[in-house]
């Protein structure tokens, strides 16, 4: 009885939310590549991405009995996963970044010179996206990389659809003039 991060099936919800293990086990199983992938994207490091998914993933279990529906799970979650990276960038300040999450959609009929240039490619966009400021980030991340619409965005953020169309707007324009300039 498998839950994939979309499907908020109300019977395994319900369940969850008081305590059956089956359930908890199964939103979480559809649910943790989705914070780790996020999480990785927002660290950018191995080990603190493993133990960030596991926060989220204690959060989230802590906090399912209190979730009442208003919004998908998997924006929910995504806000405690946001909150678990705040806190522990705070911890980290001055940390040196890995290798980013973020990935170029691949062509399977490529050639080596064209999986090169994807190469290079994939590795400028991952130091403009690395560049940006933690929240500017945040919001690029979950709306573009990981598909959430702004009101969910917002919700994941915890701040107004407005704040995140300013902040935004704000990325967008500091990544045109960075790809501009690297083009």
């Amino acid at each position: 009885m498998g839950v994939t991060p979309g499907d908020d099936d109300p019977q395994v919800l319900e369940r969850a939310r008081v305590g059956d293990r089956e359930a908890q086990a199964s939103l979480i199983r559809g649910l943790q590549d989705v914070w780790f992938r996020y999480c990785w994207s927002m660290l950018r490091d191995d080990e603190m991405a493993r133990d960030a998914t596991q926060e989220t993933a204690r959060r989230f279990l802590a906090g399912l009995p209190g979730f009442r529906g208003a919004s998908q799970l998997k924006t929910w979650s995504l806000g405690i996963a946001t909150n678990v990276c705040r806190e522990l960038r705070r911890k980290r300040r001055g940390g040196v970044a890995g290798e980013s999450s973020l990935r170029l959609v691949r062509d399977a009929e490529a050639g080596p010179a064209d999986r090169a240039a994807e190469r290079e490619a994939q590795a400028a966009l991952h130091r403009v996206v690395d560049s940006l400021p933690d929240r500017q980030r945040e919001a690029v991340v979950l709306r573009y990389f990981e598909g959430l619409n702004t009101a969910e965005t917002a919700e994941a953020m915890a701040c107004s659809p407005g704040t995140v169309k300013a902040t935004l707007s704000q990325a967008l324009r500091k990544l045109r003039g960075q790809l501009e300039a690297l083009a």
